[in-house]
């Protein structure tokens, strides 16, 4: 029941939208609570000590904390619809592609669009180059998960949606589709897919977001809402 789950996220994050789409995807109710990142909140403190970040999933009053966790532990405690393979090497395949993704390519993108322009190129080329490595794993499948949306998909799912307005905000390019055409089809079948439609933030709130740090030069506010999920 909802009153048995509770998540705490911020609107506009990707890790917190990871933990969102898997929940629907497996059709599992739940309460939403919104979360000010500048401004956090006892229990947001209590329940993550350690880390003081979002999300945080609060099952039968346990808490746990940084979204990748909290994915897995989705998949063991509801097991219809599974995210991760089955299989033993497959499962760790996935699980290595998933901390390369977050260790390699998000923080270089992030950085690539909202750090200063001296240190943008080296960002953007590393970027790149591991937006490359996740080109070759996905050749040839309609998704990271195969014919459905799994583990993976989940994880990459900020750059079918946040990359494009990160690169709208930032006047930079990270996702050539003529460079990366298998990515650039994943991320529209991964966008029309309805459960990803009706999960996602909207988008002008988010542009607006965006441009208002932007406009304000508030580099640190930005990076300090990246620091506040995981």
């Amino acid at each position: 029941m909802a009153s048995d789950l509770k998540l705490l996220g911020f609107w506009g994050s990707p890790f917190v939208f990871r933990v969102v789409l898997a929940l629907k995807l497996k059709g599992v109710d739940y309460e939403y609570i919104d979360e000010d990142l500048v401004n956090k909140s006892t229990r947001l403190l209590e329940l993550n000590p350690v880390h003081k970040k979002v999300p945080v999933l609060v099952h039968e009053k346990k808490p746990t904390a940084e979204s990748c966790v909290i994915l897995e532990y989705i998949d063991e405690t509801w097991q219809h619809d599974p995210l991760l393979p089955q299989d033993p090497y497959e499962k760790a395949i996935v699980r290595f592609w998933a901390k390369f993704a977050d260790e390699k390519l998000l923080t270089s993108a992030w950085t690539s669009v909202w750090t200063k322009a001296d240190e943008r190129e080296t960002a953007l080329k590393e970027a790149i180059e591991a937006m490359e490595k996740l080109e070759g794993e996905l050749e040839g499948k309609s998704y990271f998960g195969g014919e459905s949306i799994g583990f993976l998909d989940i994880v990459l799912s900020w750059i079918s949606y946040w990359v494009p307005i990160w690169e709208e905000v930032g006047s930079i390019q990270i996702l050539n589709p003529e460079k990366f055409p298998a990515l650039t089809a994943w991320k529209s079948k991964f966008l029309d897919h309805p459960v990803v439609k009706d999960s996602l933030p909207p988008r002008d709130k988010m542009i607006l977001h965006f441009h208002k740090l932007c406009k304000k030069k508030e580099i640190d506010a930005v990076l300090r809402e990246l620091a506040g999920t995981d």
